[in-house]
């Protein structure tokens, strides 16, 4: 999904760095973590990778705000807690990529929870986040780290993961450029291995992969037997799966049981980004990476685009956005502009900017700023509006 990402030169990296991540994990993850499969003793059968200053960012950073206690988990995405209207109806949670942190922000721009980076070995570049089904984890990929995470929101703590930090591979315990990252009802893990032309599901209780699909190594469209640089990979409430590819512009529904229901290249997408079923699930958004980027609503069964949004210079005109949602309640599009470094939300009819975090154009870490956007989630579950109006 990422800077084109299915190619990023490789070398040797130094023995320190494993033995860093391997403590990283006993402290984080816990024992349990390390034998489970978060994988650093398998390094040996790996590719270690160049660790560049571009893949570090700014290194651990914080945004300095002291934060507030956790409400209690009093919602969920069906029935959520009460919304704030327009212009964002609920506080999202951020994946800050080059900041190394996951950070909440309210409708109001206030920070009420965020997460830096435990160390730079483990966890750097988080670039998708998306909670759990009863709102109480966060399932987090990181690209050019090779690894995905789980990380319990209330605790703040990493308690698994899976993939190698700084090697890249197919065998077991290792990834090639893992982008989007969901916890399904089940408790297993959906994550999009780009570079290995597969998606994967594993069970974090053995670390086992128990569904694949795509072939490591064919980069070819032929779903589910083989994908084209798949970069998303998004559970549907029936339990589908919309996996979007780079190679063709390619959108794809699968069953669990890897029944193919249909395939359509996306519309006016050079670059498709995580593919998401639209608020009422019958249509598709995604968004074009791409400078000027764009974000296309479209009908499946037809190829027919139901809406664009489409800026070519500007204050409106995306570069690189990522990932774009329709946001329920106000019908609303979110939307991660990631080289403009900011999160904003389009209005639906007039098209005009009517919410936005980060400061444009501007790489920052303090209050109002972030550095490369990637990805985001609604946190539905916490009330932040009633907690705030009670301190």
């Amino acid at each position: 999904m990422r800077h084109n990402g299915e190619y990023l030169a490789p070398r040797i990296c130094g023995l320190v760095g494993n033995l860093i991540g391997i403590a990283v994990l006993l402290v984080f993850g816990g024992p349990a973590a390390l034998a489970a499969g978060a994988t650093a003793k398998a390094a040996p059968t790996g590719v270690a990778v160049q660790v560049t200053a571009e893949m570090k960012g700014a290194g651990i950073v914080s945004s300095g705000v002291t934060l507030p206690p956790i409400p209690p988990v009093t919602g969920n995405r069906k029935n959520p807690v009460a919304s704030w209207g327009k212009p964002l109806p609920w506080p999202i949670v951020i994946a800050d990529r080059r900041n190394n942190r996951l950070i909440e922000v309210t409708p109001d721009k206030r920070i009420v929870w965020e997460f830096p980076s435990p160390d730079l070995v483990l966890y750097r570049g988080n670039e998708d986040v998306n909670f759990s089904e009863d709102g109480k984890q966060l399932a987090v990929s990181e690209e050019d780290n090779y690894d995905v995470h789980i990380v319990d929101y209330e605790k703040k703590a990493i308690t698994w993961t899976y993939g190698t930090p700084d090697h890249k591979g197919s065998a077991p315990g290792f990834l090639n450029y893992p982008d989007d990252a969901h916890l399904l009802p089940d408790g297993n893990f959906l994550t999009a291995d780009i570079r290995n032309h597969r998606v994967l599901i594993i069970d974090p209780r053995t670390s086992k992969i128990v569904t694949q699909w795509g072939t490591a190594g064919k980069r070819n469209h032929n779903p589910p037997h083989e994908l084209a640089a798949p970069n998303g990979a998004t559970p549907l409430a029936n339990g589908d799966v919309l996996i979007s590819e780079i190679g063709g512009s390619w959108i794809t529904r699968i069953t669990r049981d890897s029944k193919v229901l249909w395939s359509v290249q996306a519309p006016r997408v050079n670059y498709p980004s995580d593919a998401f079923p639209t608020v009422d699930g019958k249509h598709v958004i995604v968004a074009d990476f791409w400078k000027p980027g764009r974000v296309v609503i479209f009908d499946p069964a037809t190829r027919k685009v139901l809406w664009d949004y489409f800026v070519k210079e500007g204050e409106g005109m995306l570069d690189h956005p990522s990932l774009a949602r329709e946001l329920p309640d106000t019908g609303d599009i979110i939307v991660a502009d990631d080289l403009r470094e900011r999160v904003i939300v389009i209005d639906r009819q007039t098209k005009k900017i009517i919410w936005q975090y980060g400061m444009t154009d501007v790489k920052g870490h303090k209050p109002g700023y972030l550095n490369y956007p990637d990805g985001f989630d609604i946190d539905m579950f916490r009330d932040w509006k009633a907690a705030q109006a009670g301190r």
